[in-house]
């Protein structure tokens, strides 16, 4: 409705008053608009550079993870005979300078027995009750009408909560009932028919000199000897004889002697050192330009901090080596850091067991999270505090969107009120124009009126 206003300013006036107030409106419009914008700017300058310092921090955080996680920088095991045992390394465990001869004698066993063959899964076994004993503990298996075949067999036998697993075997002969228990000679079990129970029964009972049902192999133990000490255990998977070490015995060979040792891969380390260096360096720098950016915000000095504090921060209990300064790390002044290979060489000869730990520290019943975070769960520490909700990075993260709502909410304010200003200058030069244009009728008018009287004198 207004726009017909603007087209037909200046028509009655002569001047060109539709540029005078597109002048004028620009001149009060344009310097606030430039400040909203240069806020603009500048916030989300602040935002991007807070989020480039997050998703550095999250991505050191998880790639260090990664490294320490995967293994390779940590000393591997080595075996003589890979054939006869496997050997890896404990969740949290650390096996050092590992050297040690293994004799297997005899492996673990499960004990297994089955039943002579019926003509079919589903026919009638005789009803009862039996009593399964595994080591010294009983437990009840019935057979009524319910489930009065072999199939129903082995279900009461699996349902009974002994860990003795039944299952049936058909082949062209007809079908027989398989069981098997847990390794170990403490998990020898028999099956025994009780007082009342079917005659038939007797044919799936097992008990040593009196079995009806026939031994397949008999529950044994582990036994094995490690530098001449002799051990025996359930299973053939052993954690708990090596520090740090979990052992999986394949193959007896009594009096023959598998040699354990273990490989420490420094140049894998010192390159993880390396990377560590430039990595650090990398974040620190944007961690400190979005620190100018913001104008120097408390959560960024405080990460920044943080970030710092690390190097020569303690991180494992070691006495002498326990943190990054100790291996030859150190800070600049403007920050970043480096490492001094004269120092790491040093530290590396001198104990490379707590050099490794810097990065894998050892878990065991005095090393912990606590004692011996390392630097993985150290800056992992730092980043989840930072970014968690709430946190310092989220808060100020949180802080710079609300600035921007603000900006922009202040911005259409500001827009609005200059859109006013320019529809009043149009009002009130359209009446200006009107009254112009009045007056200048007047005046024509009385033009011819004193030209008319001059002509008649």
């Amino acid at each position: 409705m207004l726009s017909p206003i603007a087209a037909n300013l200046g028509a009655g006036s002569g001047i060109d008053t539709a540029s005078l107030v597109n002048d004028l409106a620009a001149a009060s419009r344009t310097p606030k608009i430039r400040k909203f914008e240069g806020l603009a700017q500048s916030n989300q300058a602040k935002i991007s550079a807070l989020g480039q310092a997050r998703s550095d921090l999250e991505s050191f955080a998880s790639s260090l993870s990664n490294v320490v996680a995967g293994g390779t920088i940590s000393s591997q095991p080595i075996v003589s005979d890979a054939n006869a045992v496997s050997v890896s390394i404990n969740s949290g465990g650390r096996i050092g300078a590992l050297s040690a001869q293994l004799e297997i004698i005899q492996l673990a066993q499960t004990q297994s027995v089955y039943s002579g063959y019926t003509q079919s899964a589903i026919d009638a076994v005789g009803q009862g009750s039996l009593t399964l004993t595994v080591g010294t503990t009983n437990f009840n298996v019935i057979i009524d009408s319910s489930n009065d075949s072999l199939t129903g067999l082995a279900a009461a036998i699996n349902a009974s909560g002994s860990n003795v697993r039944a299952s049936i075997i058909a082949d062209a002969a007809g079908s027989r009932i398989v069981m098997k228990g847990e390794s170990g000679a403490s998990n020898a079990f028999t099956l025994t028919t009780n007082a009342g129970a079917d005659p038939a029964l007797q044919r799936f009972s097992y008990s040593a000199g009196g079995a009806q049902m026939t031994l397949g192999q008999a529950a044994t133990n582990a036994q094995f000897k490690i530098d001449g000490v002799a051990y025996t255990r359930p299973t053939n998977s052993v954690s708990d004889v090596l520090t740090g070490v979990n052992l999986v015995l394949k193959k007896a060979e009594s009096g023959t002697l598998i040699s354990l040792g273990s490989s420490r891969p420094l140049d894998s380390l010192r390159q993880t050192i390396g990377d560590f260096v430039s990595v650090y360096n990398s974040m620190k720098i944007n961690i400190v330009s979005a620190r100018n950016a913001t104008g120097g915000d408390y959560a960024l000095r405080k990460l920044d901090q943080q970030i710092t504090s690390m190097i020569s921060k303690s991180i494992t209990s070691h006495d002498s080596i326990n943190s990054l300064s100790d291996i030859g790390i150190a800070t600049s002044r403007d920050g970043t850091i480096s490492v001094n290979s004269g120092r790491l060489d040093a530290a590396l000869a001198a104990d490379p067991n707590a050099v490794e730990a810097l990065f894998n520290p050892p878990r065991d019943a005095i090393h912990n999270e606590t004692t011996d975070p390392g630097i993985s769960a150290t800056l992992n520490a730092i980043k989840d505090a930072a970014i968690v909700s709430n946190g310092t990075l989220d808060g100020l993260r949180s802080r710079l969107l609300k600035e921007a709502d603000a900006i922009a909410a202040n911005r259409t304010k500001a827009e609005a009120r200059e859109d006013a200003y320019r529809l009043r200058l149009e009002k009130q030069f359209g009446s200006m124009d009107t009254r112009i244009a009045a007056l200048r009728a007047t005046q024509s008018y009385l033009e011819q009126q004193i030209e008319i009287w001059n002509n008649s004198n």
